[in-house]
């Protein structure tokens, strides 16, 4: 009889754990994890089985899951406890939709604040894009680069929503990409988006955005609606 894979025993811990750094340790190995496939969409994490892998009381375990619950990777449901958040699926329109209103207004924010530091920071992440061919590699510099270019919004509740929101796609993209045929189009579009902010035209850089979003989501739906993501959807 075939054993069920424990997707726990993917993950690897050198030595103790110093005790004030616990939580931070926890929330950051788990976290990698889950961003690249080794904790799958529904994988339940109980507390006491962290606690175990991790030599630690469970307290700590408690903090790094509210934590990662906080930037929408885990989810808590009745019976199962935390458990690995889905991907972006049938309600991709309406994820669109509210990044759209919460990045349009952390860009609003950020674009007088930035300084030509953040703008070689982000012209830097748009270079490697062009040139980088590992697709969890892509899918960690898109979120940067957008960051990079909200990064000084004041409101740090809002940046912490749009952080969820675009570590939500970053998973979608590791997982995705390839098959999607997402590539060139996309440097463009932030080509485009970064001179804007430069020029500190508001209206255009968020003009801009809106219409990278939109064109990202229109990419999306078009392939969760193809054969190949069914297919692949069922495999899971």
């Amino acid at each position: 009889m075939t054993q069920k894979p424990k997707p726990l025993q993917s993950i690897k811990v050198d030595g103790p754990i110093p005790a004030h750094l616990a939580r931070s340790i926890i929330e950051e190995t788990l976290r990698a994890a889950i961003l690249d496939g080794r904790l799958p969409c529904g994988t339940a994490l109980r507390q006491q089985d962290l606690a175990d892998l991790f030599g630690v009381s469970r307290m700590p375990v408690r903090e790094a899951l509210r934590q990662l619950e906080a930037q929408a990777l885990l989810s808590v449901t009745a019976h199962k406890g935390a458990v690995v958040a889905p991907l972006i699926q049938g309600d991709a329109t309406q994820t669109y939709e509210l990044r759209i209103l919460l990045e349009s207004e952390a860009m609003r924010q950020s674009i007088p604040l930035l300084t030509a530091a953040d703008h070689e920071q982000a012209a830097r992440y748009i270079d490697e894009l062009e040139t980088q061919h590992d697709y969890t590699e892509i899918g960690r510099l898109n979120r940067l680069l957008h960051m990079a270019m909200y990064s000084k919004a004041p409101n740090r509740r809002l940046l912490r929503l749009v952080e969820d929101g675009l570590n939500e796609e970053e998973r979608f993209l590791r997982f995705n990409l390839e098959a999607m045929g997402l590539g060139k189009l996309s440097q463009d579009d932030h080509r485009a988006m970064l001179q804007a902010v430069m020029e500190r035209d508001v209206e255009r850089s968020v003009a801009l955005l809106e219409q990278h979003l939109n064109r990202g989501v229109e990419v999306i739906n078009r392939y969760l609606a193809s054969p190949e993501a069914q297919h692949r959807k069922a495999a899971r």
